[in-house]
């Protein structure tokens, strides 16, 4: 599920035009029940929804996919004006808290047995998708987290390239950034990370609370010193001018990926597919995959909600039900490498037997499967969205030179304070 930024003027305006022009489905002049699922990339959906429609011939199904701010922002637009907004909608984990708060124009899923299933998943990822006796959305997948890295350049960089001993490079954050140097001092014609984000998202991510207090909502990223640690870390790889400071998968970043101009990038599950696409074939074998540094942690994963405004709920709710299985996760799993937030699939022994050729038969089943059995994600608030912009926003000023690390650091917590509110 791509990362990708896009204005917030951009976002606005095609949020008008869609919420005037197109909302959830009908019934068509061939009486079948039209069904449309708002997403945000490609979330494996293109088979199975063949499948689904060949088994229920009355139901034809379409598929609305934008990229991942557009989509949010889109659906707060539609929501609050009622009308335009998908019959099913994605909501991305970073984005779920906000949505909660709008929980009145979703179709509480427990009315149709959604309560029945909350065994399917991992406790925490349900809970994410609830609220009290509300069940907002069904998991898809859920990010565990890796380190990718170009076993070419760390090679020719003297570095080790067996993925077990590359994992042991970097057991900490600190680590990582020893071996930057290392790294830098052999190849300073290449980036040893594609953006101080990633890094920052990553080592934050690994925190039980980032921008937000667990217990009441509350803005604390300027007294919680995880931020500060984690925003000092990723912005000295940008003062070093060891990042590429790309906007992650965004067209550059594929560039950068085919042109091998970075050799190391954060990796949950999800990402596998994007790295794959923007290398290229030429590339195949070149990647591989290490334990990240600091033990792991949750980026991404999203959730399956139902709004209210849809003319069919409960075909809605079915189909929603289905894609989200454990038997259909763990095909996506198997084509797309998502990886399924509920254990009896991410358990499964096709799933821990999966290796991945293209990173170099790296045993994606048991890297990201090992992981997602010990996640303790991070609390999200319902402003993380905008904070995370803020800090990204300032990363990408030390990354080109328009800030040093502390003046950068100082601006972003004024500005995302006022975001918080």
């Amino acid at each position: 599920m791509s990362r990708t930024r896009v204005s917030k003027a951009v976002a606005i305006a095609l949020a008008a035009t869609a919420a005037a022009a197109c909302g959830g489905g009908g019934a068509g002049d061939d009486g079948k029940i039209k069904l449309s699922i708002g997403l945000f990339s490609d979330f494996g959906y293109d088979n199975l929804i063949k499948e689904y429609q060949a088994a229920h011939p009355g139901i034809e199904i379409e598929q609305r996919k934008v990229k991942m701010e557009q989509h949010h922002t889109q659906l707060a637009t539609q929501l609050a004006g009622g009308r335009g907004a998908a019959d099913i909608v994605a909501i991305e984990e970073g984005n779920i808290a906000q949505f909660r708060q709008s929980k009145d124009k979703f179709v509480n899923l427990a009315d149709y047995g959604a309560k029945e299933l909350e065994s399917q998943w991992t406790p925490w990822k349900w809970a994410q998708g609830t609220d009290g006796d509300f069940v907002l959305g069904l998991g898809t997948d859920m990010g565990s987290l890796a380190l990718c890295y170009r076993r070419d350049l760390f090679e020719a960089a003297g570095l080790p390239t067996d993925r077990e001993a590359v994992g042991k490079l970097w057991p900490t954050w600190e680590d990582y950034v020893k071996v930057a140097d290392q790294f830098t001092a052999k190849k300073p014609d290449v980036k040893f990370v594609d953006a101080a984000q990633n890094v920052f998202k990553a080592a934050l991510d690994q925190t039980e609370e980032g921008y937000f207090a667990k217990a009441d909502d509350s803005y604390i990223a300027d007294t919680n010193p995880k931020v500060a640690q984690a925003f000092k870390l990723a912005a000295s790889l940008g003062e070093k001018k060891q990042t590429s400071a790309l906007t992650p998968f965004s067209q550059d970043w594929n560039v950068a990926l085919k042109q091998a101009s970075f050799a190391t990038t954060t990796c949950p599950a999800w990402a596998l597919a994007l790295i794959k696409a923007g290398a290229g074939d030429e590339a195949a074998g070149k990647w591989d995959i290490a334990a990240a540094p600091g033990g792991g942690g949750n980026w991404g994963g999203s959730f399956l909600a139902v709004p209210k405004q849809g003319k069919h709920p409960k075909e809605s709710y079915e189909l929603a039900k289905w894609l989200t299985a454990p038997e259909q996760q763990k095909r996506i799993f198997k084509e797309t490498g998502n990886l399924p937030s509920e254990p009896a699939a991410f358990k499964d022994p096709e799933v821990t037997a999966t290796v991945n050729e293209y990173f170099n038969a790296a045993p994606v089943g048991q890297i990201f499967g090992t992981s997602a059995e010990n996640l303790k994600p991070t609390y999200r608030g319902t402003k993380d969205a905008p904070v995370t912009l803020v800090f990204n926003n300032a990363l990408n000023r030390v990354e080109t030179g328009k800030q040093t690390a502390d003046e950068a650091f100082q601006q972003a917590l004024g500005e995302a304070r006022d975001a918080a509110k």
